[in-house]
Protein backbone atom coordinates (compact mmCIF):
# COMPACT_ATOMS: atom_id res chain seq x y z
CA UNK A 1 0.00 0.00 0.00
CA UNK A 2 1.42 3.16 -1.00
CA UNK A 3 0.90 6.34 0.97
CA UNK A 4 0.68 10.04 0.17
CA UNK A 5 2.20 12.68 2.85
CA UNK A 6 0.15 14.93 1.16
CA UNK A 7 0.43 18.70 1.82
CA UNK A 8 -2.68 21.18 1.05
CA UNK A 9 -2.44 23.48 -1.92
CA UNK A 10 0.74 21.49 -3.39
CA UNK A 11 2.05 19.89 -5.97
CA UNK A 12 2.22 16.61 -4.22
CA UNK A 13 -1.65 16.69 -5.73
CA UNK A 14 0.51 15.31 -8.81
CA UNK A 15 0.94 11.91 -7.07
CA UNK A 16 -2.37 11.41 -5.87
CA UNK A 17 -3.75 12.45 -9.44
CA UNK A 18 -1.17 9.90 -10.91
CA UNK A 19 -2.40 6.94 -8.50
CA UNK A 20 -5.97 7.98 -9.87
CA UNK A 21 -5.18 7.06 -13.23
CA UNK A 22 -3.29 3.95 -12.68
CA UNK A 23 -5.99 3.31 -9.63
CA UNK A 24 -3.87 1.81 -7.87
CA UNK A 25 -4.83 1.57 -4.39
CA UNK A 26 -3.36 4.17 -1.60
CA UNK A 27 -3.79 6.34 1.35
CA UNK A 28 -3.47 9.75 2.26
CA UNK A 29 -2.01 11.52 5.17
CA UNK A 30 -2.94 14.88 5.53
CA UNK A 31 -0.65 17.85 6.72
CA UNK A 32 -2.04 21.19 7.27
CA UNK A 33 0.55 24.11 6.12
CA UNK A 34 1.87 26.65 8.99
CA UNK A 35 -1.00 29.61 9.13
CA UNK A 36 1.87 32.10 9.61
CA UNK A 37 4.68 30.82 7.25
CA UNK A 38 2.53 28.72 4.63
CA UNK A 39 5.35 26.21 5.50
CA UNK A 40 4.69 22.51 5.79
CA UNK A 41 4.38 21.54 9.16
CA UNK A 42 7.70 19.77 11.34
CA UNK A 43 6.05 16.61 11.19
CA UNK A 44 6.98 15.83 7.96
CA UNK A 45 10.40 15.66 9.14
CA UNK A 46 9.72 12.67 11.01
CA UNK A 47 8.88 10.76 7.44
CA UNK A 48 12.23 12.94 5.56
CA UNK A 49 14.93 15.37 7.04
CA UNK A 50 13.99 18.23 4.22
CA UNK A 51 10.21 18.26 5.79
CA UNK A 52 9.01 18.57 2.61
CA UNK A 53 5.92 17.30 0.60
CA UNK A 54 5.25 15.48 -1.92
CA UNK A 55 6.36 12.49 -0.02
CA UNK A 56 5.35 8.83 -0.29
CA UNK A 57 5.89 5.72 1.93
CA UNK A 58 5.64 2.65 0.06
CA UNK A 59 6.21 -0.18 2.71
CA UNK A 60 9.84 0.46 4.07
CA UNK A 61 10.77 2.69 1.80
CA UNK A 62 9.93 6.69 1.33
CA UNK A 63 10.62 8.49 -1.98
CA UNK A 64 11.02 12.42 -1.76
CA UNK A 65 10.97 15.13 -4.69
CA UNK A 66 7.88 14.84 -7.40
CA UNK A 67 9.80 13.35 -10.45
CA UNK A 68 10.85 10.53 -8.81
CA UNK A 69 8.13 9.76 -6.87
CA UNK A 70 6.41 9.47 -10.74
CA UNK A 71 8.85 7.93 -11.92
CA UNK A 72 8.94 5.51 -9.29
CA UNK A 73 5.24 4.76 -8.98
CA UNK A 74 5.27 4.67 -13.04
CA UNK A 75 7.95 2.10 -13.20
CA UNK A 76 7.03 -0.13 -10.00
CA UNK A 77 3.53 -0.39 -10.26
CA UNK A 78 2.42 0.90 -13.37
CA UNK A 79 2.37 -2.30 -15.50
CA UNK A 80 3.79 -0.43 -18.50
CA UNK A 81 1.13 1.91 -18.38
CA UNK A 82 1.94 6.21 -18.71
CA UNK A 83 5.01 6.16 -20.16
CA UNK A 84 6.58 5.23 -23.50
CA UNK A 85 9.39 2.22 -23.84
CA UNK A 86 12.47 2.71 -22.74
CA UNK A 87 15.06 3.86 -25.45
CA UNK A 88 12.49 4.90 -27.34
CA UNK A 89 12.10 8.12 -29.27
CA UNK A 90 9.11 9.23 -26.95
CA UNK A 91 10.90 7.75 -24.05
CA UNK A 92 13.21 10.83 -24.61
CA UNK A 93 10.85 12.74 -24.42
CA UNK A 94 8.80 11.82 -21.85
CA UNK A 95 11.78 11.91 -19.68
CA UNK A 96 12.87 15.82 -20.81
CA UNK A 97 9.05 16.96 -19.66
CA UNK A 98 8.92 15.46 -16.60
CA UNK A 99 12.55 16.54 -15.54
CA UNK A 100 11.79 20.15 -17.37
CA UNK A 101 8.53 20.69 -15.35
CA UNK A 102 10.35 21.42 -12.00
CA UNK A 103 14.03 21.89 -13.27
CA UNK A 104 12.79 25.01 -16.05
CA UNK A 105 9.42 25.77 -15.76
CA UNK A 106 9.19 26.19 -11.90
CA UNK A 107 11.88 28.17 -10.76
CA UNK A 108 10.39 31.76 -12.53
CA UNK A 109 7.12 30.57 -11.35
CA UNK A 110 8.30 30.42 -7.70
CA UNK A 111 9.98 33.84 -7.90
CA UNK A 112 7.19 35.34 -9.50
CA UNK A 113 5.49 33.99 -5.75
CA UNK A 114 7.96 35.05 -3.93
CA UNK A 115 8.19 38.66 -4.90
CA UNK A 116 4.51 38.74 -4.70
CA UNK A 117 4.96 37.95 -1.29
CA UNK A 118 7.38 40.45 -0.80
CA UNK A 119 5.24 43.06 -2.17
CA UNK A 120 2.53 42.12 0.04
CA UNK A 121 4.43 41.52 3.62
CA UNK A 122 7.07 44.03 3.57
CA UNK A 123 7.00 46.30 6.75
CA UNK A 124 4.67 49.50 5.69
CA UNK A 125 7.72 52.01 5.58
CA UNK A 126 9.87 50.20 3.42
CA UNK A 127 6.59 48.74 1.50
CA UNK A 128 6.73 51.16 -1.16
CA UNK A 129 11.08 50.38 -2.09
CA UNK A 130 10.15 46.79 -1.99
CA UNK A 131 7.02 47.20 -4.44
CA UNK A 132 9.70 48.98 -6.59
CA UNK A 133 12.43 46.62 -6.39
CA UNK A 134 9.90 44.12 -7.17
CA UNK A 135 8.23 45.52 -10.15
CA UNK A 136 11.80 46.01 -11.80
CA UNK A 137 13.04 42.23 -10.99
CA UNK A 138 9.62 41.34 -12.67
CA UNK A 139 10.28 43.85 -15.58
CA UNK A 140 13.29 42.50 -16.65
CA UNK A 141 13.67 39.29 -15.45
CA UNK A 142 11.07 36.75 -14.12
CA UNK A 143 8.21 38.27 -17.02
CA UNK A 144 11.21 37.94 -19.63
CA UNK A 145 11.78 34.11 -18.57
CA UNK A 146 8.12 33.33 -18.01
CA UNK A 147 7.42 34.40 -21.23
CA UNK A 148 10.44 32.26 -23.19
CA UNK A 149 8.98 29.30 -21.32
CA UNK A 150 5.23 29.97 -21.67
CA UNK A 151 6.15 30.40 -25.56
CA UNK A 152 8.07 27.12 -25.89
CA UNK A 153 5.74 25.02 -24.33
CA UNK A 154 2.75 26.78 -26.27
CA UNK A 155 4.41 25.85 -29.44
CA UNK A 156 5.27 21.96 -28.17
CA UNK A 157 1.06 21.75 -27.34
CA UNK A 158 0.65 23.30 -31.04
CA UNK A 159 2.26 19.95 -32.81
CA UNK A 160 0.32 17.33 -30.74
CA UNK A 161 -2.37 17.30 -28.25
CA UNK A 162 0.18 16.11 -25.01
CA UNK A 163 3.77 16.20 -24.60
CA UNK A 164 4.90 13.07 -25.93
CA UNK A 165 2.95 12.82 -29.09
CA UNK A 166 -1.30 12.50 -29.09
CA UNK A 167 -0.90 9.49 -25.70
CA UNK A 168 -1.62 11.06 -22.42
CA UNK A 169 1.38 10.08 -20.41
CA UNK A 170 3.06 10.90 -16.72
CA UNK A 171 4.54 13.89 -18.49
CA UNK A 172 1.61 15.55 -18.48
CA UNK A 173 0.62 15.09 -14.62
CA UNK A 174 4.36 16.95 -14.02
CA UNK A 175 3.86 19.73 -16.60
CA UNK A 176 -0.04 20.28 -14.86
CA UNK A 177 1.05 22.59 -11.50
CA UNK A 178 3.36 24.73 -13.53
CA UNK A 179 1.13 24.93 -16.30
CA UNK A 180 -1.20 25.47 -14.33
CA UNK A 181 0.27 28.05 -11.75
CA UNK A 182 1.05 29.98 -14.85
CA UNK A 183 -2.97 30.22 -16.06
CA UNK A 184 -3.84 31.70 -12.32
CA UNK A 185 -1.21 34.29 -12.61
CA UNK A 186 -0.89 35.65 -16.04
CA UNK A 187 -3.78 36.19 -19.06
CA UNK A 188 -2.45 33.14 -20.95
CA UNK A 189 -5.57 32.35 -22.73
CA UNK A 190 -4.90 34.95 -26.02
CA UNK A 191 -1.16 34.19 -26.05
CA UNK A 192 -0.96 30.83 -25.63
CA UNK A 193 -4.25 29.09 -26.23
CA UNK A 194 -3.12 25.85 -26.21
CA UNK A 195 -1.82 25.47 -22.89
CA UNK A 196 -5.26 26.81 -21.75
CA UNK A 197 -6.58 24.07 -23.71
CA UNK A 198 -4.22 21.52 -22.28
CA UNK A 199 -5.13 22.68 -18.66
CA UNK A 200 -8.65 22.35 -19.53
CA UNK A 201 -8.40 18.99 -21.06
CA UNK A 202 -6.68 17.83 -17.41
CA UNK A 203 -8.85 19.28 -15.44
CA UNK A 204 -11.73 17.44 -17.32
CA UNK A 205 -10.44 14.24 -16.32
CA UNK A 206 -12.59 11.48 -14.11
CA UNK A 207 -9.27 10.65 -12.75
CA UNK A 208 -8.45 14.21 -11.94
CA UNK A 209 -11.64 14.66 -10.54
CA UNK A 210 -11.20 11.92 -8.22
CA UNK A 211 -7.90 13.25 -6.77
CA UNK A 212 -9.28 16.60 -6.11
CA UNK A 213 -11.87 14.87 -3.62
CA UNK A 214 -8.81 12.80 -2.22
CA UNK A 215 -6.44 15.76 -1.71
CA UNK A 216 -8.90 18.43 -0.69
CA UNK A 217 -7.70 22.05 -0.95
CA UNK A 218 -5.48 22.71 -4.04
CA UNK A 219 -4.80 26.20 -4.41
CA UNK A 220 -1.48 26.37 -7.12
CA UNK A 221 -1.61 30.34 -7.41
Amino acid sequence: MITVHHLEDSRSQRVLWLLEELELPYEVKHYKRDPKTMLAPAELKKIHPLGKSPLITDDERTVAETGLIIDYIVETHGNGALAPPRGSEQRMAYDYWLHYAEGSAMPPLLLHLVFDTVEKKAPFVIRPIAKAISANVKKQFIRPQLNLHMDYIEHALRQHTWFVGDTFSAADIMMSFPLEAACARMDLQPRCPNIAAFVKRIHERPAYQRALEAGGPYAYA
